[in-house]
């Protein structure tokens, strides 16, 4: 899976969307958010709030934070079951916004990135956990991660996994705090609709972190 995604929007647009308190944090448009970097997320309370942390889960009970590096997706087939992530499936749920991502499909001659979008939809939400790592000095880490499944048939030809884009009337529920059974909100783990995505080949420029614009995104030519 590549760990690659964008976020481009604004406070009033992210608040309304997803039913927030107002946002009072600066969210910086990234078309190359990477592993490893902060991110925003959104967590139940009342109403619901946004915060930016990192992306690569530590959990709780790690030893250092360097588990974060290969903890980037929880494949939904086994998250209620590994240790990693079990309890965060119940208790520690959260929305990861997003505008887009990239997936790399390989060919002949190295691997070809595409950018998957939503049709009609802006802006939507992955579905995410995330944890609270307390290091030797007290201090607190707050990291995520992003739920992957098997691939849709648009996704298929690209990568035979992909991330879980959450039905728009199955946010509030994987967010519900008083929901702590995991087979209800298993359920919501599906490959998202086909027909309401869009995918399309860009450059390679996204392989480097430092690289960031909307040129990321625009669509190249090629022959596969």
């Amino acid at each position: 899976m590549c760990g690659r995604s964008i976020f481009s929007t604004n406070p009033q647009q992210v608040t309304k969307r997803l039913a927030l308190s107002v946002v009072s944090l600066d969210l910086a448009t990234s078309y190359n958010v990477t592993p490893q970097m902060h991110m925003p997320v959104i967590v139940a309370n009342s109403p619901n709030c946004l915060d930016i942390i990192r992306w690569g889960l530590v959990p709780s009970w790690a030893k250092d934070e360097r588990a974060g590096y290969r903890m980037i997706g929880a494949p939904a087939e086994t998250v209620a079951a590994r240790p990693a992530y079990r309890a965060a499936v119940r208790y520690h749920r959260c929305l990861v916004p997003a505008n887009g991502f990239y997936e790399r499909r390989a060919t002949g001659r190295g691997k070809q990135p595409y950018f998957i979008h939503l049709l009609d939809q802006a802006l939507f939400a992955f579905a995410g956990l995330y944890d609270v790592w307390h290091s030797p000095d007290g201090s607190e880490l707050w990291t995520s991660t992003i739920i992957i499944c098997e691939a849709n048939a648009l996704m298929a030809p690209i990568h035979n996994r992909m991330r879980v884009i959450l039905p728009r009337d199955g946010e509030a529920t994987w967010l519900d705090p008083q929901e702590t059974r995991a087979a209800p909100v298993l359920r919501l783990l599906q490959p998202y609709p086909s027909d309401a995505m869009d995918a399309y080949p860009v450059s390679t420029a996204d392989n480097n972190p430092r690289n960031d614009g909307p040129h990321l995104v625009a669509a190249r030519q090629t022959d596969n």
